[in-house]
């Protein structure tokens, strides 16, 4: 077709290109989970579809990994409430592009007015429905500090980076059949937990489709957005949480708000078999354990066993038990206690961990506890890499489901729970059966240890695997089978992710499965002298494999286990 005048030509041409824009726009009413996404540019796994369509959206706009996971994360404190969060905490780590690794620590912290024994009854009783429920349970929230610590690595205004979450915050999305059963489920909670009703409770039951609107969110979302990380933790936002905390009888103050700091470490980083492995430092335990079982388990050649047999099983079980027994001797807040991470991750430590190890008979976690050293599921993950080769990997946490089910009047975020991951008293488990003993007891200004074990698998200096998953304790063993299961096992990405996983903590002393684990294996097992646990799910684990040829290969896996989903370009 021939166009004689040149401003028809134009006008045709704008509105071709207006029609482009709109058809890229997120649709947050009508959208689809996608589990495997193959690509070349750029790829987010993330644990919720809208969350993974903002990130990829920041990345076709020329942000790189770092803005795009800024963005997730924001995105996913709007519809992914469970556990996405601008009240909670979390940690990234991060290859950049030009060959240097970062580790961001913005873990939630021990209020001021937190003592060792806050949680005991007057005759010395642990009462965990204090550390786990409402207001008391909360530590000073981290998420905002490690955006704004991140934003150095980032390209993009952060405006640009917000704007999405505000969007979803303000006009609503549709919800999914999952999160209309958390929310009807979780009514009666969010009701008795609250100062003032959320936005999840309504007086007819949830269903899938219905739309949240969180009006109070966005409106935190734009004073973050016009007032950066003081927008948060000074001002409105922090007089909020600070008369929340009056009302319900928490602890949290404007001096604690105002004096939190995101900080950078170092990254743990170590090598397995020709692999090179970047995991989180302390505060969490998960860099250290994924070091300490693969180092136990290197030299026994795991392959040879295949994949999930008694074997193979048995060998991980033992590993894991021996760094668990560790984890609750000896791991803490290395800011405040003495942790002697260079034995326990030191060869000839592993060495003498695993000189008892027996083939075909069960260990035991009374005889078997943390070794001599002579010195004085609610979670979210997210995976990212971008065109130019970052790739970064974070894990965000309220710690259970939902947080401490209590939201900031007003501001319209729930609060963490995360002062359950402390040692409430030594010897007494938390949610999630993980012990702890002094190292990991509560002091003002103290990190709780944490399992998030977001990771980054490099191989001949590139990044080849970014992986992470919720789950609690059961993060860094479901990190580890992944891991072993594309490097020894020679797994597809997508059956290192969904096929069965099992998990043992040192105590309790049994190996917890999947409902859908081998049963011959389960029999077998059983036979050495091992309790065999079935659970529905363990994790769901994010994993982008990077493969380079003539032209670079993504593939990026959302977890089977979840709402989880994966996108690409």
């Amino acid at each position: 077709m021939k166009f004689k005048n040149p401003i028809q030509l134009l006008l045709i041409v704008l509105l071709m290109s207006v029609s482009m824009v709109r058809a890229q726009k997120i649709d947050p009413f009508h959208y689809q989970q996608q589990k495997k996404v193959t690509c070349t540019k750029g790829a987010v796994a993330s644990a919720n579809a809208l969350a993974s369509k903002v990130g990829v959206s920041i990345l076709k706009k020329g942000g790189n990994a770092i803005d795009a996971a800024i963005a997730t994360q924001l995105a996913l404190a709007v519809v992914y409430p469970g556990a996405g969060n601008i009240g909670g905490g979390g940690f990234m780590v991060a290859h950049l592009k030009n060959g240097k690794n970062i580790s961001i620590d913005f873990r939630e912290t021990a209020p001021s007015q937190s003592n060792r024994d806050m949680y005991l009854d007057k005759k010395g009783n642990p009462q965990m429905n204090l550390s786990q429920d409402g207001h008391l349970a909360s530590g000073i929230p981290g998420s905002v500090a490690g955006i704004f610590a991140a934003m150095k690595y980032g390209s993009l205004p952060f405006k640009t980076l917000i704007q999405p979450a505000i969007e979803l915050a303000e006009k609503g999305f549709s919800i999914n059949a999952n999160q209309a059963d958390d929310f009807n489920e979780l009514k009666n909670e969010f009701i008795q937990l609250n100062t003032s009703l959320p936005a999840f409770v309504k007086t007819t039951p949830w269903k899938a489709g219905d739309i949240l609107i969180q009006k109070d969110l966005a409106n935190t979302l734009k004073l973050i957005r016009d007032k950066g990380v003081k927008g948060f933790y000074e001002g409105e936002i922090a007089e909020l949480i600070v008369a929340e905390m009056t009302k319900g009888k928490g602890i949290i103050t404007a001096d604690d708000l105002k004096k939190y700091t995101a900080k950078e470490r170092t990254a743990i980083e170590f090598d397995y078999k020709s692999h090179h492995i970047i995991s989180m430092p302390l505060p969490s335990s998960g860099g250290i354990i994924l070091q300490q079982v693969l180092k136990m388990i290197e030299q026994k050649n795991i392959g040879e066993m295949k994949f999930q047999s008694a074997a193979s099983v048995q060998l991980l079980t033992e590993a894991e038990r021996r760094a668990f027994a560790d984890r609750a001797e000896y791991l803490g807040d290395g800011d405040f206690v003495k942790v002697p991470v260079k034995t326990l991750v030191s060869d000839d430590y592993l060495k003498e961990r695993m000189k008892d190890y027996s083939p075909g008979i069960a260990g035991n976690s009374q005889s078997t506890k943390q070794g001599y050293i002579k010195e004085s599921d609610e979670t979210t993950h997210l995976s990212i890499i971008d065109a130019a080769g970052n790739a970064v990997a974070v894990t965000t946490t309220l710690n259970g489901s939902y947080g401490s089910r209590t939201v900031v009047s007003g501001a319209g975020f729930l609060l963490n729970n995360e002062m359950d991951d402390f040692s409430v008293k030594p010897g007494v488990p938390n949610m999630y059966g993980a012990l702890g003993a002094e190292a990991n007891a509560i002091y003002p200004g103290k990190r709780m240890l944490s399992s998030m074990t977001p990771t980054i698998v490099m191989k001949n200096n590139q990044p080849y695997l970014v992986v992470g998953t919720p789950g609690g304790t059961t993060i860094p063993t479901s990190i580890i089978q992944s891991l072993v299961n594309m490097i020894d096992f020679k797994m597809s990405p997508e059956d290192a992710v969904n096929l069965p996983k099992f998990h043992h903590q040192w105590l309790p002393d049994e190996i917890i499965v999947e409902k859908d684990f081998n049963s011959a294996t389960i029999q077998q097992l059983e036979a050495m002298g091992y309790k065999v646990v079935k659970k529905q799910a363990i994790g769901r684990t994010e994993l982008i494999e990077i493969k380079y040829g003539k032209t670079r290969k993504i593939t990026a896996i959302a977890d089977k286990r979840g709402d989880d989903t994966a996108e690409g370009y």
